[in-house]
């Protein structure tokens, strides 16, 4: 039943999502040098792929490993930069940037990463109906967002047809056996910022998971990850921010545990052209940024790979599509739709209802 109430260069492209999470207790801005005091929660912060991140993992059993904060944050590092190494649109000698110069149709390998991504993405791409699309960013572009936009603009009718015809998530073939990509067209382009700093944040949870530590949240972007619980025995809990483009406040607190969570939404990157507001979310099926009410989508999930690429494939396809598809799906949505007055109303699943906790 639903619920209602009245890369340093990719932070030009803000990675084509913008940033709708607030993670409540989380950023220190200052990058802790020591180990906590007991029964404190360890922080680290940093930026990379042109945002923040920040983790926060619980102290561990007695009997179990201790890590020092110095070896954690490299650890951390590591896994986010291979993530940024593999799939940057902004690194020319990242995997992504050089399979998209592959003007060929013959295989290309990548790595494992990658095509994990990549498979993600054709999953979501076909459950959505479409509305994900890993090779929408000619059109992207057309309309001024972006790596390569022009100014922002209404594209010319020819321009769109022309660039529409570049555009398809099963032009690109997975080959899982071979394990390696191609195109049906030699011009085709993929751009990942649906999934990367989801699968990024996954990168970082599984490793930290594998050290033998049970309870931490990982953020990067936005992107969330919760594995356990924090030093007090309390969930993880986390703020969905209210989709206002002149200030930042909170319109939910949720709790999370053993889970992921991705926000997307239209209030943040966004232009004005002739009185219309033009949203960086692009309807690779019209070809043009999205015009419904939607203003933005959280999804918990297992993963925040999954929860990333949904929480952008049900923000195309918008309130109504978008909730059918998810009921389809039995995924845990959180909507929220702008009315006419400027007030919002809040629909979501049963299985995020329950995870809401009464703001601060």
């Amino acid at each position: 039943m639903a619920r209602s109430s009245p890369l340093e260069g990719n932070r030009r492209a803000r990675w084509l999502l913008p940033l709708f999470l607030v993670v409540l207790a989380i950023l220190s801005w200052q990058r802790l040098a020591r180990s906590p005091d007991a029964g404190e929660d360890l922080e680290l912060t940093g930026r990379v792929m042109g945002t923040t991140w920040s983790v926060r993992v619980a102290p561990q059993a007695p009997d179990g490993e201790v890590l020092a904060a110095q070896e954690l944050e490299r650890l951390i590092q590591t896994e986010f930069a291979a993530v940024d190494l593999a799939m940057s649109t902004w690194r020319p000698d990242s995997e992504l940037s050089r399979f998209n110069a592959h003007a060929s149709g013959e295989p290309f390998p990548v790595s494992r990463a990658t095509l994990a991504v990549f498979r993600i993405a054709a999953e979501v791409s076909e459950a959505s109906e479409g509305a994900l699309d890993v090779t929408v960013g000619p059109l992207v572009a057309l309309w001024g967002f972006g790596a390569g936009a022009r100014v922002p603009s209404e594209p010319d009718p020819t321009e769109l047809a022309a660039a529409l015809e570049r555009v398809g998530w099963r032009r690109i073939r997975i080959d899982e056996d071979a394990g390696s990509l191609s195109k049906r067209d030699a011009d085709t382009s993929a751009d990942l910022s649906a999934l990367a700093k989801g699968y990024a944040v996954d990168r970082v949870a599984d490793a930290l998971l594998e050290r033998g530590l049970t309870g931490f949240l990982v953020e990067l972007g936005g992107e969330l990850r919760a594995a356990g619980r924090r030093a007090d025995g309390q969930p993880w809990r986390v703020g969905i921010e209210r989709p206002d483009s002149e200030g930042r406040s909170l319109l939910e607190v949720v709790e999370l545990e053993d889970a992921g969570l991705a926000t997307s939404g239209d209030y943040r990157n966004y232009y004005e052209s002739g009185g219309v507001r033009r949203s960086h979310l692009l309807d690779p099926r019209t070809a043009r940024p999205i015009e419904h009410g939607l203003a933005s989508v959280s999804v918990i999930h297992a993963d925040a790979a999954h929860a990333d690429a949904w929480a952008t494939a049900l923000g195309i396809l918008g309130p109504e599509d978008g909730w059918r598809v998810a009921e389809e799906q039995g995924l845990a949505v959180h909507f929220v739709l702008r009315q006419a007055d400027g007030s919002f109303v809040v629909r979501a699943t049963p299985r995020f209802t329950e995870r809401i906790r009464t703001a601060p």
